[in-house]
């Protein structure tokens, strides 16, 4: 299959490792048809990732502030505050930066999660005051509340396209969102506009995550996605309350007409890429999705099932026995495979009915691996200099250095069959020259990108500048221990001496009463871990 610069992508190998459009099991989406031959995923790209929300944010009001009349801007979004600077001026403020874009005439669009109101802990004020700002500048901003009952928009991306400058296009995805608390850095000392959490975090909590920014044909596909949910013909809201306060507060109930799409930039680089995405199975259903669509879980599935040395995981929420299961599954048939988990030492709220089922939720899942893994199976928090916790809002998954996804979607049931979500998964066509050349024994070999990601993620947690003893995951599996077990028995001993290096420690969730663990769990698998799969899947349990 032609990629870029005369190079020829291994078919055999993405098959291997992608989904087919069969396999998406969605031929309502657009997605795919839009390739020639019906292929799910584009080839000749250039996938960055952007770690921290100083990362993204500066290169999102670069990007932006290229803009130009007639140019477009695409984005979607969970939260969004529009005071929220990109960069560490004054003048950087998301609604600042899309305002000026929308007043000299780039034609801006945007799709918020109308969301739940702010005293539940939401953003319901904030997205509805960044639309306004936004229309009034001139583009359109829609509050989309075309979800499952309970459930949420949680796709974060943004797209920029360039009539007549194709090289410029590119998109964002990921699991950062435009609002406070998300513009912190590596020294991990948080957002100077913090976002209320647990105590445990401090009065500015640190935040870990990551982005990815596209160019290439796969911009094509992003934008796809987003007017794929645009063009949707069901009103924005079912809720007679929302249509009083909409004619009340005269919002924008329609959307306008999109201009065509542009072509698909040009083939720019190594990187194949495919885009996986959750909708649910919903009343009146979704145009593009009728029966929902669970490629994420799809896409994971099929990885896993190829995975025989490292799995390198980042997430907010690994929660479900569903999705563990994926996981345990995979460890009981592989015997030298081996799972690295990052996680939040804490829940983000620590309120008496908040933080139980987050913490249930999350037993139950860890057990099931660790049931199947053993000592192959690690869990780690991390925390600053300070030894403040980070709250770690990634989600990324990194398979023996061959495929990896950056996303919006946690690894827990709500992501995988209930709210909307969008993940990127890439294959180099670039295999990584460094020993061992094929991890994983099945002759895919390493790729650059996804050795590159997990070294990236891996050198910031042990307070490296190298890759000295890291190249080989399973010796990169140790270090984390070794590094992990030092720093606990630090902290255990009264932290006496230096502290050493490394920002990790195994994870240990307290212990909840038996009465705590039967109220949290219906609370849990009810509300805080919902199925959005059609019945026929929940009875028969698969995605």
């Amino acid at each position: 299959m032609p990629g870029a610069a005369g190079q020829v992508t291994d078919t055999v190998a993405v098959l291997d490792w992608f989904l087919s459009a069969g396999e998406r099991r969605n031929p309502a989406s657009r997605l795919d048809g839009r390739h020639p031959g019906g292929v799910a995923w584009s080839t000749g790209n250039v996938a960055r990732p952007l770690v921290h929300g100083s990362t993204y944010f500066a290169e999102l009001h670069r990007c932006v502030t290229q803009l130009r009349r007639g140019d477009v801007l695409l984005f979607t979004d969970w939260r969004g505050d529009p005071d929220q600077r990109l960069t560490g001026h004054a003048d950087s403020a998301v609604s600042r930066t899309f305002c000026q874009a929308a007043r000299s005439g780039v034609d801006v669009r945007g799709l918020l999660w109308r969301s739940h109101l702010d005293k539940l802990a939401f953003s319901a004020a904030e997205n509805r005051h960044l639309g306004e700002v936004i229309e009034a500048a001139g583009g359109e901003c829609l509050l989309d509340m075309r979800v499952r009952t309970g459930g949420s928009h949680h796709q974060k991306f943004v797209v920029l396209r360039h009539p007549g400058r194709p090289d410029l296009d590119v998109a964002f995805v990921g699991g950062i969102d435009l609002c406070h608390g998300r513009r912190d850095d590596a020294d991990h000392r948080g957002d100077p506009q913090p976002q209320l959490m647990a105590k445990v975090y401090g009065p500015q909590p640190p935040w870990h995550d990551v982005m990815v920014a596209l160019r290439g044909p796969v911009v094509g596909d992003v934008e796809a996605v987003f007017r794929e949910r645009w063009e949707d013909p069901q009103p924005l809201t079912r809720n007679p309350l929302h249509w009083i306060a909409e004619r009340a507060r005269r919002e924008d109930r329609h959307a306008g007409k999109l201009p065509p799409q542009l072509p698909d930039p040009r083939p720019v680089g190594t990187h194949a890429v495919q885009l996986l995405r959750t909708y649910p199975k919903r009343l009146g259903s979704y145009p593009f999705a009728p029966d929902g669509e669970r490629s994420v879980a799809h896409g994971y599935t099929k990885a896993l099932r190829r995975a025989r040395c490292l799995v390198y995981v980042e997430d907010q929420y690994l929660w479900s026995t569903e999705v563990a299961s994926t996981f345990a599954d995979a460890l009981r048939v592989q015997p030298g495979l081996h799972v690295v988990a990052v996680l939040p030492h804490h829940p983000d709220q620590d309120g008496r009915f908040s933080m139980p089922p987050n913490l249930v939720g999350r037993d139950r899942a860890l057990s099931r691996m660790r049931e199947a893994g053993g000592d192959r199976v690690a869990f780690y928090g991390v925390e600053n200099s300070s030894g403040t916790p980070v709250y770690v809002h990634a989600k990324v998954c990194v398979v023996d250095d061959t495929w990896a996804t950056i996303g919006s979607d946690n690894f827990n049931r709500r992501s995988w069959t209930h709210d909307s979500e969008l993940s990127a998964a890439v294959l180099d066509d670039t295999r990584d020259p460094r020993s061992p050349l094929d991890p994983g024994g099945l002759g895919d070999g390493a790729r650059t990108y996804a050795r590159d990601l997990r070294l990236q993620l891996i050198r910031e947690h042990l307070d490296r500048r190298d890759d000295d003893g890291l190249i080989d995951p399973l010796d990169a599996f140790d270090a984390l221990r070794r590094s992990a077990t030092a720093l606990q028995a630090w902290r255990d001993c009264g932290r006496a001496g230096p502290r050493p290096p490394g920002r990790l420690r195994p994870l240990v969730d307290p212990a909840l009463s038996s009465t705590k663990t039967r109220w949290a769990t219906q609370v849990y698998l009810r509300v805080y871990d919902p199925d959005g799969r059609p019945r026929a899947l929940r009875r028969s349990g698969e995605f």
